[in-house]
C-alpha cells in the first residue's frame, strides 16, 4: 500500500509539473507577442519621426532652391556654363527635395499604416493561436487524467486479485489441516460427517478458485486499459512537444516577418535612390532585412527557452506490487475482445489518416492564399511604390479606403478559415497518433498470442468451457417498456431492471470501442425482436450474437418509453436552473442536492446508468462518443417536462445538464457504502448465473438435483400465490420441500399446506434433508447428495438459476437458487429490504 501510494504521488507530481510547464509555455508565448508588438511600435515611431525629419529637410531644400532660382534668373548674363551648372545643381536639388518629400510621406503614412495593421494582425493571430494551444493543452491534461484513472482502476483490481489468491491459499491450508485430522479418525467413526466436511471444503476451494479466476480476468482487462492509456499518453506527449508546439509558434508568427520585410524593403528602395553614397551601409541593411527567417527565429526561441519547450520524460509503466506482466496480454479470455478492438482501431485509424491528409492539403492551399493576400501590392506597399511618388503626388498613388477595407475583410475571413483548418489538423493528427500507439501495441500483443497458439510444442490443456445460458421466463407479469419504472422495481424486486442490466453488460463486453454507439440507429426489426423477448421475460442478449447498434437502440427505447420519465416531472425546472451555474463544482453540488430527494430505487438506477455512460465516454477516441454526444442521445429520453411546447427551446439546457451528470457522476451520486445497491463495474465478466454446467475433460457427472428426500428451505422474499396450486409465504418462513416439479418450481408445504413453491424465492439450507434432520447427523443414510463421490463436485460447475440475478440484494456466487448452498445460516444472512 505504501508503494501504491508513492506511485500515485509520483504520477500526481508529474502531472503538476506538466501543468506548470504548460503554463510557462503560455506565458512565454504571451511575452513573445508583447515583444513583437513593442518592436512594431518602436519601428513605427522611428519611421514617423524619420518622416518628419525628411519632410522638414525637403521643405528646407525647396526653399533653398526657390531662393537661388530667382537669383539665377536675374543673372542670366553670367555665362551659359555657370548658368548650366546652377541649373543642373538647382534641378538636382529640386529632385532631391521631391525624393525626400516622397520618403517622408511614405514613412509617415504608408509604412506606419502598414505597421499598425501588422500590430493588429499580430495580436489577433496570437489570440487565436493561444485558444488552439490552450485547447491542445487541455486535451493533453485529459489524456494524463485518463492515464491516472486507468492506473487507479488497475491497482484496485490487482489488489482484489491478491486478496482472492490469499484467501484461496488459506482455504487450501485449511483443507490440508482438516485432511490430517480426518485421517486420525478410525474407519468406522462418523462416515457421514467426514464426507460432508470433505465436500464442504471442496466447495469452499472451488468457490475461491472461481473468485481468483474472475479477479485475474478483471485485473488483466484493467492492466490492458492502463497500458493502452499509457501508450496514448506518451504518443500525445510526443506529438504535442515535437510537432504541435512548432505549429502553434508558426501560427503566432504568421505574416509578422513578411510584413516587416515588405515595410523595410520599401524604406530601403527610397533611401537607395536618395543616398547613393551610402550604398555600402544600405546593402548591409538590405542584407539584414533579406535575412529575415521565420523558421530560424522559431528555432532560436525554442533553444532559448529549452526548459519550457523540451520534451518531458516518458510515462513509465508502474506495475502494482508483485505484478510481473508489463505488456498487453492477449490471453484466451480477452483474445476475442482485443481482436475486435484491433479491427475497429484499424478501421478508425485509416479513416482518421485519410481525413488528416485531406485537411493537410486544404491547409497548404489556404496558407498560400493567405500569404498571397498579405503580400498584395494594394494592401501592402512594395519597394517600387515609392518610385511613383517622385513624379506624382503622394495622394494619387494611395488605394481608396473602401477597396482597402474590403481587402482587409477578405483577409480576415481567410485567416478565420485557416485557423479552423489548423485546429482540425492538429486535433486529427493528435488523434491519429494516439490511435496508432494503441494499434501498434494491440498488433504486437495479438501477434505474440498467435505465435504462442501456433507453436506445435505447446501442449493444449483441457479447459472448462462456459456456455451462455438464456434467462428463464420471468414469473413477474409486468411490462418492461412504456411503464412506471418505480412501480416495476417495487413489484418485481429488480433493483436494476433486467433490460437495463443486460443491455449495459452486453455493450460493456462487446461495444465500448464500437464507433457511433448510441448515435448510429440499429435495425428496427431486431430492436422489436429484442424488446418482445424482454417483455416475455427472456434475455435475448445472453448468446452475445445481437447487433450492437440494435442493443443500444433497445436501451434508449426503454428509457424513452418510461412514463413518467426516469427524472421526475417536478424536478424538471429545478434541474435546468442548475445549468446556469458556471462553476462545475457548485453545479454538481446543486444537482446532487436535487437528486438526493428522488426515491432511492430511482437514484440507484441513475447511478448505474451514468457510471456506464461515463465509461463509454472514456473511449471517445475510438467510439467518437464524447459526453456531449451521449447527452444528445439520452437527454430527451431521461428528462422531459409536462409542457412539450418548450422542449425544443430547452433541449440545449437538457443536453448540458446530462453532459454534466455524465462527467461529474462520482460527485453527484452516493457510493455503495452510503447508498447500498448495485453499482456499475468497468471490467465486467460473464457471471456464473449465465453458465450451463460443463464438465472438464475426464471429469465425472454433475451433481444431480434431489428427487426423493425432503429438504428444508428458508423464504428469502415475500410471495403471494396467484393460483390455488401455489403457496403463499413471507420472508423468513421455514419451508419443507418434497421434490422438484420443474426447473422453476418445487413441490412442498408451508404450515402443513401442500402446493407449489417458486424456487427463486427460497434458499435451500445445507444438510437439510429430512432423513439427516431426523437422525441428528448420525452415520445413517444422508440422501443422494451426501452419498455421492465427493470428488465429482470439484470438477463440475453447478447450474444456477439465472433469475437470481434480477432479484434485489443478490450477491455474486451466493443466494437466490436451491442449487447453490449459502455460506451462512439464514439468521446471520443480510436479507434485502
Amino acid at each position: 500500500l505504501t508503494l501504491h501510494s508513492s506511485k500515485n504521488k509520483n504520477l500526481s507530481q508529474t502531472e503538476k509539473d506538466l501543468r506548470a510547464q504548460l503554463t510557462d509555455q503560455v506565458k512565454i508565448l504571451d511575452s513573445q507577442v508583447e515583444v513583437k508588438q513593442q518592436q512594431l511600435s518602436d519601428l513605427s515611431e522611428f519611421l514617423r519621426r524619420r518622416g518628419d525629419i525628411e519632410a522638414e529637410y525637403a521643405r528646407a531644400l525647396d526653399k533653398l532652391t526657390e531662393r537661388f532660382t530667382h537669383k539665377t534668373k536675374k543673372k542670366e548674363q553670367w555665362g551659359q556654363s555657370v548658368c548650366q551648372v546652377w541649373s543642373v545643381l538647382l534641378t538636382q536639388t529640386r529632385l532631391e527635395s521631391r525624393e525626400h518629400a516622397a520618403l517622408g510621406d511614405t514613412c509617415c503614412n504608408t509604412l506606419t499604416q502598414r505597421l499598425a495593421h501588422s500590430t493588429e494582425d499580430t495580436h489577433r493571430l496570437h489570440k487565436r493561436s493561444k485558444e488552439i494551444g490552450i485547447q491542445m493543452q487541455d486535451e493533453l491534461l485529459k489524456v494524463t487524467t485518463e492515464l491516472q484513472t486507468a492506473l487507479k482502476t488497475y491497482n484496485q483490481y490487482h489488489t482484489d486479485c491478491l486478496i482472492a489468491e490469499g484467501k484461496l491459499k488459506d482455504a487450501e491450508r485449511l483443507e490440508e489441516r482438516h485432511t490430517g485430522k480426518v485421517t486420525e479418525l478410525g474407519p468406522g467413526q462418523l462416515v457421514g460427517q467426514k464426507r460432508s466436511s470433505v465436500k464442504k471444503m471442496e466447495k469452499l476451494i472451488e468457490k475461491r478458485f472461481g473468485r481468483v479466476q474472475e479477479t485475474q480476468l478483471k485485473c488483466t482487462k484493467a492492466r490492458n486499459d492502463y497500458l493502452l492509456n499509457l501508450a496514448a499518453a506518451n504518443a500525445a506527449m510526443n506529438k504535442y512537444y515535437l510537432q504541435d508546439v512548432s505549429t502553434l509558434i508558426d501560427c503566432c508568427d504568421l505574416g509578422f516577418h513578411l510584413s516587416v520585410e515588405r515595410v523595410m524593403k520599401c524604406y530601403l528602395a527610397s533611401r537607395w535612390r536618395i543616398q547613393k553614397t551610402e550604398e555600402t551601409g544600405l546593402k548591409q541593411l538590405e542584407a539584414a532585412v533579406t535575412s529575415l527567417d521565420q523558421s530560424g527565429d522559431r528555432d532560436a526561441l525554442l533553444q532559448q527557452h529549452d526548459s519550457a519547450f523540451c520534451l518531458p520524460f516518458r510515462f513509465n509503466y508502474h506495475p502494482h506490487e508483485g505484478d510481473q506482466v508489463c505488456e498487453v496480454s492477449a490471453e484466451s479470455q480477452v483474445r476475442y475482445e482485443l481482436e475486435t478492438r484491433f479491427q475497429q482501431l484499424q478501421s478508425r485509424l485509416a479513416t482518421v489518416t485519410l481525413e488528416t491528409e485531406e485537411i493537410s492539403k486544404t491547409l497548404k492551399a489556404t496558407l498560400a492564399a493567405l500569404l498571397e493576400t498579405m503580400c498584395d501590392s494594394e494592401c501592402n506597399p512594395s519597394p517600387d511604390v515609392c518610385s511613383s511618388l517622385t513624379h506624382d503626388p503622394p495622394v494619387g498613388a494611395s488605394v481608396p479606403k473602401l477597396t482597402l477595407a474590403k481587402r482587409r475583410a477578405n483577409q480576415q475571413d481567410t485567416e478565420t478559415y485557416y485557423f479552423t483548418k489548423v485546429k482540425e489538423f492538429l486535433t486529427s493528427n493528435s488523434l491519429a497518433s494516439k490511435l496508432q500507439a494503441k494499434h501498434d501495441l494491440l498488433h504486437d500483443a495479438i501477434q505474440k498470442a498467435e505465435a504462442v497458439d501456433s507453436d506445435p510444442s505447446r501442449t493444449q490443456c483441457a479447459r472448462s468451457v462456459r456456455v451462455r445460458k438464456s434467462r428463464p421466463v420471468s414469473q413477474f407479469c409486468h411490462t418492461l417498456f412504456t411503464s412506471d419504472i418505480l412501480s416495476y422495481i417495487q413489484s418485481s424486486g429488480q433493483q436494476i431492471p433486467v433490460v437495463v442490466e443486460s443491455c449495459i453488460r452486453f455493450i460493456n463486453l462487446h461495444g465500448l470501442h464500437h464507433e457511433g454507439i448510441f448515435r448510429v440507429p440499429g435495425s428496427q426489426r431486431e430492436v422489436n425482436l429484442i424488446r418482445d423477448a424482454f417483455e416475455r421475460g427472456e434475455d435475448p442478449l445472453s448468446e452475445g450474437e445481437c447487433d450492437l447498434d440494435s442493443v443500444a437502440g433497445v436501451l434508449k427505447l426503454y428509457f424513452r418509453g418510461l412514463e413518467p420519465p426516469l427524472f421526475p416531472y417536478d424536478s424538471y425546472s429545478d434541474l435546468l436552473e442548475c445549468v446556469q451555474i458556471d462553476d462545475d463544482t457548485e453545479k454538481a453540488a446543486k444537482i446532487k442536492t436535487i437528486v438526493s430527494t428522488f426515491p432511492r430505487p430511482l437514484v440507484i438506477v441513475m447511478r448505474y446508468l451514468f457510471a456506464f455512460l461515463n465509461h463509454v465516454s472514456q473511449y471517445s477516441d475510438e467510439n467518437m462518443m464524447q459526453p456531449y454526444n451521449l447527452a444528445v442521445c439520452f437527454g430527451p429520453s431521461l428528462l422531459r417536462g409536462l409542457n412539450s411546447d418548450d422542449a425544443v427551446a430547452r433541449q440545449p439546457q437538457v443536453n448540458d445538464l446530462v453532459k454534466t451528470m455524465i462527467i461529474q457522476h462520482d460527485a453527484i451520486f452516493l457510493g455503495q457504502s452510503e447508498l447500498p445497491g448495485p453499482v456499475y463495474e468497468k471490467h465486467m465478466t460473464l457471471e456464473q448465473e449465465y453458465c450451463e454446467p460443463i464438465t472438464e475433460e475426464g471429469d465425472g457427472e454433475a451433481e444431480p438435483l434431489p428427487s426423493e428426500d425432503e429438504w428444508e428451505a428458508v423464504a428469502m422474499f415475500d410471495y403471494v400465490a396467484r393460483s390455488p396450486a401455489e403457496l403463499s409465504f413471507r420472508q423468513g418462513d421455514l419451508l419443507l420441500l418434497h421434490s422438484k416439479a420443474s426447473c422453476d418450481w418445487w413441490r412442498g408445504e408451508v404450515g402443513g399446506v401442500k402446493g407449489l413453491i417458486p424456487h427463486k424465492y427460497i434458499n435451500v439450507l445445507e444438510g437439510s434433508e429430512r432423513g439427516k434432520r431426523d437422525e441428528g447427523g448420525g452415520g445413517g443414510s444422508t440422501g443422494n447428495l451426501t452419498a455421492e463421490d465427493p470428488n465429482s463436485e470439484s470438477t463440475t460447475r453447478m447450474r444456477v438459476n439465472s433469475d437470481s440475478a434480477s432479484l434485489p440484494g443478490r450477491q455474486k456466487g451466493s443466494e437466490g437458487s436451491p442449487g447453490r448452498k449459502p455460506q451462512t445460516s439464514p439468521a446471520a444472512r443480510h436479507l434485502p429490504v
